[in-house]
């Protein structure tokens, strides 16, 4: 059955089709109006339901509904505000999402066609349907919005949805464009994360096919989350299901509390970058900026980037309620806030501040978990940091899996390996360039070799037959096998820059005695006293000091 609509929009129908269908962007946008009108109308629920079969998808409230003169004097007379009849909803006493009375044109962005019908507690339904064909044929026309009536409902199209309901709004979303098909694999994810006021707030209720979206749609999310930073005081069921599996796995996991002025909410990060990309290959999560409840700044990391390898690995939602005031700082397509506004500025400058100290402690949490922090970050050497990954990628292979009765007393051994391990990779490390150095230096130099230099490269040599034979190996160990691959720094020192007087001249020979006995316990594996670590490593910047010295006086 078919109803005849007097309705028609009180906008020039350019205007309208600039508004609408142009200025939104995104499926979350579109979504987003429709489910704030809900709230706005006091609803307590709203169900989302998939047609892909027909290709369409339809949204329903229970809230206070419309009458003939709301439908047509506030929901199609655009840049109504609700806030000119009060600063909270009627019923539950919230605060308005709704401010410049556009976002209603963000429906016509996702479909060729929508059909909108509302009614009030014992009245009749009431409603159109906005035809984007037709549309665009009258603004072809320029007909003026008087000539311009809505389409005719047919309430056949609601199916069952229409029983039991006594009052709301329902909207029926027919041959559904492409970019919104393709999101309907996330919804779930989507509400979930950008629908805040669903779960924080239990008077409001969203369901997708029959089930309520909680945070366990985010559960995928949270298994890959490391590390959470909790801004202010607020309570938020997806925080709390956090910590508490942080609780059960502490040395995996590390909470931080931060302060930012006037906002509350939370930044996590994962273990990987690609764990954000729980959408499409396009879309990442990021750390996201609401007011009252509502999304309002997609990524806001954009507006003040730190060049921070931590900004890559971060997600979150901070909530700035006291950016809804008297001043409408949004953007007209409500997909953003004003970039200059003072407040919105000031914000930016205080997230800065607390992004580099989560970027600090990030690049501390993951090193103590032998894993790659921020190879920018100068609290550590290179060389250190080098060292660092190496430990850890190497300790891994050691790590016995979860369950074995003696992995966290294997895990404590390798752990308390990490502090000597850096050191003593990046002792070996300088060693082995600068004795391979030395050996180019007297090869170009064509430096013959002493007779106690042959003596010693003689005696390794027989040695190393000896351990060849007894451990019946018969391929050749060394790369090189000339004399100079057999002598260590004491040796190739005392060929290139022995000092005459010992106690006097500055040469690499005087510094390679006093590295030998501690460099021979590092290429042991042996582990150094602080004494021994503290002498090695100021006989090791002599050492790269007097190769360089070498290496540039080299004609």
């Amino acid at each position: 059955m078919k109803t005849k609509s007097p309705f028609t929009f009180a906008i020039s129908l350019s205007v309208l089709n600039h508004l609408g269908r142009h200025l939104y962007r995104s499926f979350v946008t579109v979504l987003g109006e429709a489910i704030s009108n809900s709230w706005d109308a006091d609803a307590k629920n709203v169900w989302i339901y998939i047609d892909r079969k027909n290709n369409s998808f339809l949204i329903k409230d229970d809230g206070t509904g419309m009458t003939a003169d709301d439908f047509q004097d506030k929901f199609l007379k655009i840049g109504y505000s609700k806030r000119k009849d009060g600063a909270t909803s009627p019923k539950y006493g919230r605060p308005f999402i709704g401010r410049k009375g556009i976002g209603k044109l963000a429906l016509l962005s996702c479909a060729e066609r929508i059909t909108v019908i509302s009614k009030v507690k014992g009245g009749d339904y009431v409603g159109g349907t906005i035809d984007n064909s037709r549309l665009d044929t009258a603004i072809t026309r320029d007909l003026t919005p008087q000539e311009y009536a809505l389409g005719e409902y047919d309430i056949r199209i609601f199916g069952k949805h229409t029983q039991e309901h006594k009052s709301g709004t329902i909207i029926y979303f027919a041959n559904i464009k492409e970019g919104t098909r393709n999101s309907f694999r996330f919804l779930a994810k989507i509400i979930a994360l950008y629908f805040r006021f669903s779960l924080l707030d239990k008077s409001f209720k969203i369901f997708l096919g029959g089930e309520q979206i909680t945070h366990e749609n985010l559960k995928d999310l949270a298994s890959k989350t490391q590390f959470l930073w909790k801004i202010g005081k607020h309570e938020d069921p997806y925080v709390d299901a956090l910590e508490a599996a942080f609780s059960k796995t502490k040395d995996d996991h590390e909470t931080k509390s931060l302060n930012i002025d006037l906002t509350h909410g939370f930044i996590a990060s994962v273990k990987l970058p690609r764990h954000l990309k729980i959408m499409t290959t396009e879309e990442r999560v990021g750390i996201d900026l609401f007011v009252n409840g509502r999304l309002r700044e997609r990524d806001i990391l954009k507006h003040t980037p730190t060049a921070r390898l931590v900004e890559n690995y971060l997600y979150g939602q901070i909530h700035f309620d006291a950016m809804d005031d008297a001043t409408d700082r949004f953007t007209s397509s409500r997909e953003g806030i004003v970039a200059d506004d003072p407040k919105f500025k000031k914000f930016l400058k205080k997230l800065r501040k607390a992004i580099l100290e989560i970027a600090e402690d990030w690049d501390k949490w993951r090193i103590e978990r032998r894993e790659e922090g921020d190879s920018e970050n100068e609290r550590i050497s290179k060389t250190e940091r080098a060292s660092l990954g190496l430990y850890g990628a190497v300790s891994k292979e050691y790590g016995l899996p979860k369950g074995s009765p003696n992995k966290g007393k294997v895990d404590g051994w390798v752990g308390d390996l990490g502090n000597d391990a850096v050191f003593n990779f990046g002792s070996y490390a300088e060693c082995f360039i600068s004795e391979n150095l030395v050996r180019k230096y007297i090869q170009e130099t064509k430096t013959p070799l002493s007779t106690t230099a042959k003596n010693v490269a003689k005696q390794w040599k027989v040695r190393e037959a000896d351990s060849k034979s007894k451990g019946n190996i018969s391929i050749a160990i060394r790369k090189v096998k000339s004399d100079l691959s057999y002598l260590a720094m004491n040796d190739l020192a005392n060929l290139v820059d022995k000092a005459r007087d010992p106690l006097k001249e500055a040469r690499l020979s005087r510094d390679a005695t006093e590295y030998k006995p501690i460099r021979d316990a590092v290429a042991h594996t042996a582990l150094l006293t602080d004494a021994a670590k503290k002498k090695l490593a100021t006989v090791r910047e002599n050492i790269k000091g007097r190769v360089k010295t070498l290496l540039s006086e080299s004609k």
